[in-house]
C-alpha cells in the first residue's frame, strides 16, 4: 500500500523532499504540494508527479486522503504544524529545527506525550550520513576507546542574508552539529561558550563554540558561514585509543598545469543527498509500521538542541560560559 503524502511547504527543501519521494521511494504517493505560493506549488507538484496544490496547510493536515506529512514550511511554522499532526493523528518529517524556541518544543512534547504514541521524526539528516555511521560504530565496537573530544567544523560559501547574524549561525546552522555529536557520543552537554574572531571587513566572521558534557568530554564546533570556498563540513573523534576523521566527499580529482583539483559543493543537499534518501525511506517505515526509527530525531531531540542553542547565544552575547540545563528526559523518549 502507497503511503500518500502532503509537503508543507514549496521551497529548496520541501522540492528536494518531493523528488527523493517520486524519484526514489516506492510506495509513496505525493498527494498534496501545499505552499503559500500557488505558483511554487503548482511547478512542485508537475514536476513530481503531485496529483494536487493548496495553500492552506491545516485543511492539508486534515484531509482524509493524507496519511502523513512532511513539514518543510519556515521555521516559525514548525511546531504549530507539527502538533496539528499529532492532534490529527499523522506521522510528520519535519525538518529542524522542531522550534528555536524550548518552551514551543516542550509543548510539542506534551501534546504527543498525551497521545501517548511517537508522532514527530525530526529531520536531522546527518544522522543517516555513512561518515556518522561509521564514526557511531567505531565508537561503540571500542576501535577508539573512551571518547575525549570530537572537532566539527560546518563551513558554507556565503551567509544566506545580509542580516545573518553569529547568534543565526548558532541557531541556524549549529543545531546540526549539536544534534549529531550528541547522536555518536551518546552524551549530553553540561555548558557552552562561544566566541568570533576579528575580520578584516564588515562580513559575518565565524562562530567557534567549546562544549563541555555531562561526561567530561570536550566538543569544538566552528561555524563558517562566509567561507568563501565551498560547503565543507568534516568532523574528527579522538579517543583514548586512536581517532576517526570524515573525509571530504569527492568522486573525482582533475589533474590538469602542474595541479591536482577536487571540487567542494555549493551548499548542503548534494553533500547529503543520500542521507536524505535514507532518512524519508526510514520515515515511510515508521508510517507503515509505527515503529519510530531506530536513531532517528525525536521531539526530544529537537528540545535538546534548541536549549543548547539558546545558551550557546547567551555565551556568545555575554563572553562567558553558559551552563546547559534541561529537563530530565521523558520515559516516554527513552
Amino acid at each position: 500500500m502507497s503511503v500518500r503524502l502532503a509537503i508543507i511547504g514549496a521551497g529548496l527543501m520541501g522540492a528536494d523532499h518531493a523528488k527523493i519521494f517520486a524519484d526514489d521511494l516506492p510506495g509513496s504517493q505525493l498527494q498534496v504540494i501545499c505552499d503559500m505560493d500557488q505558483a511554487r506549488a503548482k511547478a512542485v507538484a508537475v514536476a513530481t508527479g503531485a496529483r494536487d496544490v493548496s495553500n492552506n496547510p491545516e485543511a492539508v493536515i486534515a484531509r482524509d486522503d493524507v496519511d502523513a506529512v512532511v513539514v518543510a514550511s519556515p521555521d516559525f511554522t514548525h511546531a504549530p504544524l507539527s502538533m496539528a499532526c499529532i492532534k490529527a493523528g499523522k506521522p510528520v518529517l519535519c525538518e529542524k529545527p522542531l522550534s528555536q524556541s524550548s518552551v514551543e518544543c516542550l509543548q510539542v512534547m506534551d501534546e504527543e506525550m498525551a497521545r501517548g504514541l511517537r508522532f514527530v521524526q525530526l529531520g536531522f539528516m546527518r544522522r543517516y550520513d555513512q561518515s556518522y555511521v561509521e564514526m557511531k560504530q567505531a565508537l561503540e565496537q571500542g576501535q577508539l576507546g573512551r571518547a575525549l573530544m570530537m572537532h566539527n567544523f560546518h563551513r558554507n560559501v556565503e551567509t544566506p542574508a545580509a542580516d545573518f547574524t553569529g547568534a543565526m549561525a548558532i541557531t541556524n546552522s549549529a543545531p546540526h552539529e549539536f544534534d549529531v555529536v550528541r547522536h555518536v557520543l551518546g552524551c549530553e552537554y553540561a555548558a557552552i561558550s562561544a566566541y568570533q574572531p576579528q575580520r578584516s571587513d564588515a562580513r559575518l566572521a565565524p562562530v567557534v563554540m567549546v562544549l563541555e558534557t555531562q561526561e567530561g568530554q570536550l566538543i569544538t564546533i566552528e561555524v563558517n558561514n562566509n567561507a568563501a570556498y565551498g560547503y565543507d563540513v568534516r568532523a574528527e573523534l579522538v579517543g583514548e585509543a586512536g581517532s576517526i576523521a570524515i573525509n571530504p566527499v569527492s568522486y573525482t580529482r582533475t589533474d590538469a598545469k602542474l595541479a591536482n583539483a577536487t571540487a567542494y559543493e555549493a551548499d548542503w543537499r548534494g553533500r547529503y543527498a543520500e542521507a536524505y534518501r535514507r532518512q524519508n525511506r526510514a520515515f515511510l517505515r515508521f508510517v507503515k509500521t509505527g515503529n519510530f526509527p531506530e536513531g532517528g530525531s525525536s521531539c526530544w531531540d529537537g528540545y535538546c538542541s534548541s536549549v543548547v542553542a539558546e545558551a550557546g547565544v547567551r555565551a556568545l552575547n555575554e563572553g562567558c560560559k553558559v551552563p546547559v540545563e534541561m529537563i530530565a528526559k521523558p520515559e516516554f523518549y527513552a
